[in-house]
């Protein structure tokens, strides 16, 4: 399972707000799927990398069931 928690911990670290995501360009139906550990797709999660500078493994995990 993907676990977004990362994410959180990565916005948290660099100060961006979930209404920075919003302001570039993430949609609130993907800030809503990545609250809830939804998939979203590999380009959303480019443009989060983009957004946050940072590598994948600094937006998602995956934890076995």
């Amino acid at each position: 399972m993907i676990d977004y928690s990362p994410l959180w911990h990565t916005m948290e670290e660099k100060q961006i707000s979930q209404y920075v995501l919003l302001k570039s360009g993430i949609d609130h139906k993907t800030l809503d799927r990545l609250k809830k550990n939804s998939n979203i797709t590999a380009l959303t999660l480019e443009k989060l990398c983009l957004i946050l500078d940072c590598q994948p493994n600094d937006v998602i995990t995956f934890v076995q069931k």
